[in-house]
């Protein structure tokens, strides 16, 4: 078989499979509809596909004159992902089917000491998982694990991530591959959550869509025209080091950004601590809002109007459609109010700002859609002509019922 014939077939191979994955149940004549290719053609494929194990027949048509029809569906448990949210705080872990269906899931504080203690960490919440659940370790193809910062695909490295000591000085994919046995791929936790939206949240169907996560730090995740945008070393939506808010000359700023100072918790806790005198946690300070202390929502207000400079600054930039707020700060109700209220004074345009409906678990959601996009393009053919994942549709995804 020449080369041509070679990448033919797994197009072919490719465009089978996601007939399938998109609108199985489905018969070798609906197949042939959507893409066209010959039903000798199909034949061999599915074939190929129900030998290796990946679908089966569900059953015939029905409700149609004449003769009925096979049909065809993926198989679910032929293979898992390891989707992993690396946070400064936590680290979650969920095993995920080709359905999307989360079979389990482990939350652990991150361990403090980090580098290969973390490696370590990550390896022993997967199989503690999957051993939970009787799900073969060999029936896990790959990870994918989202972190904070700006992964380096080059090296492994994670860097921008001055939460988790030592992971910027060590191979963290080669290290992962390692513990784990198969491949892992590393990603910015909130490109993954801005994934997760616009598959299964408040992003549907919106191809220009940011999202922001607000906690321990500050991150943006940015997707234009459908596409994710990473920047030449996957450091776009480092909103951290946006030059606002504190100095950004200062010294300091280059380690933890001057608008990450002033936006997230440690900021919140030290407006707070300068205006009163006292010390209170993020959800104390909350909870004084709400309660009626006059200082606790000034102290909120201030940050609203803080995180209203940073959206409005996305929106000068790539003009989305909608931002959705994340993470343990951004989720507040409290604050998206606020922000919604100082936004239209210093940007002139209306943006839609909403809370994520996928909440701790957006993370995981868009790892599973990466995850899945990888393996559909490393076992069933070569990559799409326009990078676009292949996905199921966001009805039929079971994954859906875990994150209300």
């Amino acid at each position: 078989m020449s080369d041509t014939q070679r990448i033919s077939r797994k197009f072919s191979q490719r465009a089978v499979m996601e007939a399938i994955v998109q609108g199985g149940p489905i018969s070798r004549a609906s197949i042939a509809k959507q893409t066209d290719l010959s039903k000798q053609t199909i034949s061999e494929i599915v074939r190929q596909l129900e030998l290796e194990g990946w679908i089966r027949e569900t059953g015939r048509t029905s409700g149609h004159i004449g003769r009925t029809a096979v049909t065809y569906e993926l198989i679910p448990d032929a293979a898992y992902i390891a989707a992993v949210d690396l946070g400064g705080t936590k680290v979650r872990v969920a095993i995920a089917d080709l359905a999307c269906h989360v079979f389990a899931e482990e939350v652990a504080p991150t361990d403090r000491r980090g580098g290969q203690f973390v490696v370590d960490q990550i390896a022993a919440l997967c199989w503690q998982a999957a051993a939970a659940q009787n799900i073969p370790r060999e029936k896990i193809r790959m990870a994918v694990v989202g972190a904070p910062g700006a992964p380096e695909q080059s090296t492994g490295r994670i860097l921008m991530a001055p939460n988790i000591p030592g992971i910027q000085d060590m191979d963290v994919a080669s290290a992962l591959e390692k513990a784990l046995g198969f491949d892992v791929t590393l990603e910015n936790d909130v490109n993954l959550c801005v994934i997760g939206e616009n598959w299964l949240g408040q992003g549907q169907g919106i191809d220009n869509l940011a999202y922001i996560a607000v906690g321990t730090g500050i991150g943006g995740g940015l997707m234009v025209n459908g596409q994710l945008v990473r920047g030449v070393g996957n450091a776009a939506g480092e909103l951290g080091f946006l030059p606002f808010g504190a100095d950004p000359f200062d010294p300091e700023s280059l380690r933890t950004g001057a608008y990450e100072r002033v936006v997230a918790s440690f900021g919140i806790i030290e407006r707070y601590r300068r205006l009163v005198g006292e010390a209170a946690t993020v959800p104390e300070i909350f909870e004084k809002a709400a309660a009626g202390d006059e200082k606790a929502a000034t102290v909120l207000d201030e940050t609203a109007r803080l995180l209203a400079q940073g959206v409005a600054a996305i929106a000068a930039i790539a003009n989305p459609q909608k931002v959705i707020l994340g993470g343990s700060i951004g989720l507040r109700e409290e604050l998206v109010v606020r922000v919604r209220k100082f936004l239209p004074q210093c940007f002139p345009y209306p943006v839609e700002v909403e809370t994520s409906v996928l909440g701790a678990r957006a993370a995981i959601v868009g790892a599973t859609a990466i995850g899945l996009s990888h393996l559909h393009n490393a076992l069933f053919g070569a990559d799409a002509p326009d990078s676009r994942m292949s996905l199921p549709p966001a009805e039929t995804v079971s994954f859906k019922e875990a994150v209300r």
